[in-house]
């Protein structure tokens, strides 16, 4: 779940090539499922569990808008977690983005359903999508966009070798607030995790 107590600072974080794969195996009772045509509406639900839309409506629109155009790649590049009764609870996708002509891999909507999370998930997530973006786009570095909101998730990044990075512009995107989230970053971590 975001923690939206804090304030909102956009980061992005970056794994250069050279790290091993985590190997963090599913917790037993849960599977995983690559995308299947419908499976758009369990996508946004957990999207919107975890408070990244407002409503389920929202993160469908998102969905459709942002994916639907590559059917394609969707069943490759886009997982579930299932329970062992088949209800998918969590989501990652091994996407890209573009830097001019240039596509680079992307770590895409991590999430968890609250009430599963606290049970590994997250980190076997992170390390399936690792493996299969090494798998589609071979080793290489690989990125990710997420924001202070997710500092728990961040701390999980940066165990498998990602980091925040500074440059002004990321995907023709600013991110020239790397200072303040860096500080509100240490912030947290002193007083939450000492």
């Amino acid at each position: 779940m975001l923690d939206k107590t804090i304030p909102y600072i956009p980061v992005v974080m970056r794994r250069d090539s050279g790290h091993s794969l985590p190997i963090c195996p599913l917790p037993e009772g849960f599977q995983y499922q690559k995308y299947q045509p419908s499976f758009e509406k369990d996508w946004a639900r957990i999207e919107a569990s975890v408070e990244e839309f407002e409503c389920d409506m929202d993160a469908l629109l998102h969905f459709q808008k942002s994916f639907m155009p590559y059917t394609t790649e969707l069943p490759r590049r886009c997982f579930f977690v299932a329970t062992a009764d088949g209800e998918r609870i969590g989501t990652a996708t091994a996407w890209w983005d573009y830097v001019g002509q240039r596509r680079h891999p992307l770590i895409h909507w991590v999430a968890v359903k609250p009430v599963f999370q606290g049970k590994g998930l997250g980190k076997a997530l992170i390390a399936e999508v690792l493996r299969l973006m090494t798998e589609i786009d071979g080793e290489g570095t690989f990125y990710l966009r997420t924001s202070t909101y997710s500092h728990t998730a961040i701390r999980l990044y940066e165990r498998v070798g990602f980091y925040l990075i500074d440059e002004k512009e990321v995907f023709g995107r600013p991110n020239d607030r790397y200072e303040e989230a860096i500080a509100l970053l240490q912030s947290l971590r002193e007083n939450t995790y000492p």
